[in-house]
């Protein structure tokens, strides 16, 4: 285990130290990193840290995949938002992206999908709301503002940790994910123009504030000024979208029952799109469902997408 000053990705060619730590000399800079875990993949490494969010205001844990590229270069970062109930280790276990991830010299990084422990009543109570369904959103009612603030988390604090910690080149980031992480990268690349290269997402929530999930927690986290939510809705965002390309990607299972039931709305997002000219690539799926098997068919082809950006 380590933390304090030492961290991130020391280079020493040659020795069994390649992929263990380097100093950061800037102490106004440093953000303590404790390892987790590490495995090694596919001439890369398979990590889990840990580090006390500003954010967040408790323990926070990410993977990430540092591929053999980075022991002599900086590397272009993907990041991942995961679905209700996920952590950190949905996406590191089930996704199969490691491989492609080696391939193309790509970091990937998987954060959890929400604060862990904050002691705030009901967190616990329900799988959708709370604890894993941070939908990737600043709160503002005053039961869960401290500390449930995931959007700031993923595009500010998170970045900046990795950037501190790895051999990432700052400029060179895209976004993708599924579900409720899919409407969370949708959303960080909307509200951020030219901050991410690319945005994917797998069976997103498209338009929450007319989906029952988002209802439910636009509701909690923001309250019952609904022009608040279209703040963290894609498909109300893309309406007046003006920045550079998004160069955005969408796959959807045709079996998937979210799909069915109304939670997901890909149509809506993509008529919003054409309102306003902005390009999308959605993809129906025939017979593919809501699980990580959909996820895992299509991940190499989201990898490819975002390296053809993220190398320009």
């Amino acid at each position: 285990m380590i933390a304090g000053t030492l961290f991130g990705h020391l280079k020493f060619p040659g020795t069994i130290n390649s992929f263990s730590f380097r100093l950061l000399r800037n102490s106004s800079k440093m953000t303590a990193i404790t390892q987790v875990s590490s495995n090694k993949m596919f001439g890369g490494f398979q990590k889990v840290y840990s580090h006390e969010s500003t954010e967040c205001k408790c323990t926070m844990k990410f993977g990430v995949y540092i591929p053999p590229q980075a022991e002599v270069k900086k590397c272009p970062v993907l990041y991942w938002l995961s679905g209700l109930t996920c952590t950190e280790q949905n996406f590191v276990t089930k996704a199969g992206a490691q491989r492609v991830a080696a391939e193309k010299g790509i970091i990937l990084v998987a954060p959890d999908t929400s604060p862990r422990g904050v002691n705030i009543e009901g967190e616990d109570d329900s799988w959708d709301f709370g604890s894993g369904a941070g939908f990737y959103v600043d709160a503002t009612e005053e039961k869960w503002k401290t500390s449930y603030r995931m959007y700031s988390y993923v595009t500010k604090e998170l970045p900046e940790v990795i950037n501190a910690n790895f051999s990432s080149l700052p400029d060179k980031m895209s976004i993708f994910g599924h579900s409720m992480g899919g409407h969370g990268a949708l959303v960080c690349a909307l509200k951020n123009p030219g901050k991410f290269q690319s945005v994917s997402a797998f069976a997103p929530i498209s338009n929450p504030i007319k989906a029952p999930w988002g209802i439910k927690a636009f509701t909690g986290y923001l309250g019952g000024d609904q022009s608040k939510w279209q703040e963290y809705d894609a498909t109300e965002l893309v309406k007046k979208y003006t920045g550079p390309a998004l160069n955005m990607l969408v796959d959807q299972g045709k079996a998937d029952n979210f799909y069915v039931e109304g939670q997901l709305l890909p149509d809506n997002l993509s008529a919003a799109c054409a309102s306003n000219s902005v390009p999308i690539n959605l993809r129906i799926h025939e017979g593919y469902d809501h699980s990580y098997y959909f996820i895992a068919t299509f991940i190499e082809e989201h990898i490819n997408h975002h390296a053809k950006f993220l190398f320009q």
